[in-house]
């Protein structure tokens, strides 16, 4: 099959269809009727030998083919599109593009007050979209285009993807200002005498600061654990429960608690943050210009 035999909108509309899940969605997304993106759709199928997609109720779910091929069509769609825009100059000024990140819930708080403060001087239209990306899809989701950019914790990725070092965060340890033991310092001794909240979204497992505990032969006791550090900074403003978190984030949340944040006593690596992008988009204006206003904001958070 020669490509100047095959509609390449046709690929357009395939993309549409497997992310909304609907033909009505999909047209409405491009502004198409949907009698179009039906016939789009045909013509597909007649090309590829293969239904594609296979109505479920009211969701148009995707075959094995389509499956197999969402990735390669998401990223050769992607190309062209950095491709003619690379020929443009990007003016934040009057660009009305909307950028997607993908980052932790506990970098978003520290991270996006002072980015969208400094896009709405630079890019008064600009739009910026967080959301939380599984690790093992990120870099399909990369490749895909579906975001622009990732922070995540140092990642064993392909070569396809482009990654740049952030500052580093430490850990610090947040107790109530009135807790009846620990007041203005912390040492090893105290911390393990206290009792504390884990913070994880895993059901079980250690953090960063057990692993080190346990490598001493040291273990300290976990009275609580929880999802959320916001949660576990209301416990520990009601309780003498110690809270051992980022410093960053620590600093956000404690604006509102109060808490003492002092010095974790124990040697731990810092934690560092990775910058994530595809390839495909190393030279595009638009990304290149939004790394570099997360770079600017990051090098100048304390």
């Amino acid at each position: 099959m020669h490509i100047s035999k095959v509609d390449l909108n046709l690929f357009v509309v395939f993309d549409a269809i497997y992310t909304e899940g609907s033909l009505t969605r999909a047209s409405l997304k491009m502004n198409l009727t949907q009698p179009a993106v039906s016939h789009a759709l045909a013509r597909l199928r007649q090309l590829l030998n293969d239904a594609l997609f296979e109505r479920q109720g009211h969701v148009m779910v995707p075959t094995p083919l389509a499956r197999s091929i969402i990735e390669p069509v998401r990223q050769a769609l992607r190309g062209f599109e950095v491709t003619l825009s690379g020929a443009e100059r990007f003016d934040p000024a009057t660009s009305e593009r909307t950028f997607t990140l993908a980052m932790r819930d506990v970098v978003e708080p520290t991270i996006l007050p002072p980015l969208m403060a400094r896009i709405a001087s630079a890019a008064p239209s600009v739009g910026v979209n967080a959301l939380r990306v599984a690790r093992g899809d990120l870099e399909g989701e990369l490749a895909a285009g579906s975001i622009d950019a990732a922070i995540d914790l140092l990642l064993p990725l392909s070569k396809d993807i482009r990654q740049m070092r952030l500052p580093s965060d430490q850990t610090v340890v947040l107790a109530r200002a009135s807790h009846p033991q620990v007041q203005r310092a912390l040492d090893l001794e105290m911390y393990l005498r206290q009792e504390h909240i884990q913070v994880s979204s895993r059901r079980s497992g250690p953090s960063l600061e057990d692993v080190e505990l346990s490598r001493r032969g040291l273990q300290r006791r976990i009275r609580m654990r929880c999802q959320h550090y916001y949660t576990a900074c209301t416990v520990v403003s009601q309780t003498d429960l110690l809270l051992t978190m980022p410093e960053r984030y620590g600093q956000v949340l404690n604006q509102q608690f109060g808490h003492q944040l002092l010095a974790l006593p124990l040697e731990l690596a810092h934690i560092d943050n990775q910058l994530y992008w595809h390839a495909n988009v190393d030279s595009d204006p638009a990304n290149r210009w939004l790394r570099e206003q997360i770079a600017e904001v990051l090098n100048t958070l304390p």
